[in-house]
């Protein structure tokens, strides 16, 4: 693929290409890194995009942010489905978070699946159940959430997408 800034991720054989993240994307990725790695544990690790997520030979998606045990990373990419993955909605991208990898990842068994909406803001936490997923949190704005899936955090939206960082 071409190194022009844009996305190239593969669904069942066919080519999906996004544009370049805006700050505020960046910006929620970055915190949300940041929080997720302070408490990931020492058998997981936390990653952010560009890495490739093989989900099949046909299947390759790149999250904005995967868990993923540490035994399952290859040299190359994470091999099958992550314990999290973490997708930063942007207008270009709603539909393809919301609905194609939402139902990729679940049918790949992968435990929890996170959507971040910069412009309301809010912090969606779907969690697999019985092979559906089901919300289990949601952080609206400066509504604290408590998680402990895939491990203990406390978080809101709005301290992803806040211009200044809370102490």
């Amino acid at each position: 693929m071409p190194d022009d800034g844009h996305r190239y991720e593969l669904s069942d054989g066919v080519l999906i290409v996004s544009p370049s993240p805006r700050p505020v994307h960046q910006r929620a990725v970055a915190r949300l890194l940041v929080a997720l790695t302070a408490e990931c544990p020492d058998d997981m690790e936390v990653l952010p995009a560009p890495l490739d997520v093989v989900l099949a030979e046909d299947t390759v998606f790149i999250p904005d942010i995967v868990i993923g045990y540490r035994t399952a990373f290859t040299t190359r990419a994470l091999m099958g489905p992550p314990v999290l993955a973490v997708e930063v909605h942007s207008k270009s991208t709603r539909l393809v978070d919301l609905e194609l990898k939402r139902a990729r990842l679940q049918q790949a068994g992968c435990p929890n699946y996170w959507l971040v909406d910069t412009e309301e803001p809010h912090l969606r936490c779907l969690a697999l159940r019985d092979g559906v997923y089901e919300e289990v949190a949601l952080s609206v704005g400066d509504e604290e959430v408590f998680l402990s899936e895939p491990f203990k955090l406390r978080i809101t939206a709005a301290s992803l997408v806040s211009s200044h960082p809370s102490p």
